[in-house]
């Protein structure tokens, strides 16, 4: 077990490595917007982890009591040591390092860029492990990815449509900043439609009235958490809610 979940640790940082370097160069070669790399990353970091897990066997739920709890907060301890290299004093010495970081440092973030990133994935590990492991436990670890989507494709594209095509703007706080930050309706749209198609290709996972509420519920309420929750931090927010929605649909409907 422990071999494994060390392979499994060493695959999910090359990948994660890897695929920021690449947006990095796109930053830095070709002059691609920061904002349309970070969210390549953004989706990468919260699919990659899920895929490999149900690859190396543990699907969603929680298949070795104790031992399964345990690697998933090495799991969660690991991820935040993924963000060291990043700090100034490393990257700043490290081309490789300094390359991989352009591929999420939005100029807007600065100086809170790495806090932001840090803190979000430490909320989204603390959030989204107790959500797999009901969701396996009520036999039904595949509805991650319910929220996985909405996040990874929703939330990814939001801001990208938002910049292109955006028109109708409104203000969004941030965590340790006075500065307002902007969002608009079309982006928001995303999170919208992606809830919508997503709950439906799971609809076999529902019972019908449990399909319906999740077809009705998911969209609204994931749209209106994307759009309220601090700058940088839609994920966590997206996650708790999303979980809180399967919870009271499996909880209280048959």
């Amino acid at each position: 077990m422990i071999v494994g979940f060390l392979i499994e640790m060493m695959v999910k940082m090359g990948i994660f490595y890897f695929i920021m370097y690449l947006t990095g160069l796109l930053v830095v070669k070709k002059g691609v917007k920061v904002n349309y790399t970070r969210k390549i990353n953004h989706f990468t970091l919260l699919v990659v982890p899920f895929l490999l897990g149900m690859i190396f066997g543990k699907g969603g739920g929680s298949s070795d009591g104790g031992f399964d709890i345990i690697m998933k907060i090495v799991g969660l301890l690991s991820g935040l040591l993924f963000f060291v290299i990043f700090l100034k004093p490393i990257r700043e010495r490290v081309g490789f390092i300094k390359t991989t970081f352009s591929g999420i440092d939005r100029p807007e973030d600065r100086p809170y860029t790495l806090i932001w990133m840090t803190t979000q994935t430490a909320a989204n590990y603390i959030i989204a492990i107790p959500v797999a492991m009901y969701l396996g436990f009520i036999d039904r670890p595949e509805l991650i990815f319910i929220i996985i989507l909405i996040n990874g494709i929703g939330d990814g594209l939001a801001e990208p449509v938002g910049i292109r095509f955006g028109k109708h703007k409104y203000q969004t706080s941030a965590l340790f900043a006075k500065r307002k930050y902007v969002r608009s309706i079309e982006g928001s749209a995303c999170v919208f439609i992606t809830s919508f198609i997503v709950v439906i290709l799971f609809f076999s996972s529902f019972s019908t009235i449990q399909f319906i509420v999740a077809l009705i519920s998911f969209p609204i309420i994931m749209t209106l958490a994307e759009a309220k929750a601090p700058h940088t931090w839609d994920n966590p927010f997206l996650f708790a809610i999303g979980g809180i929605i399967l919870f009271v649909i499996f909880q209280f409907l048959r």
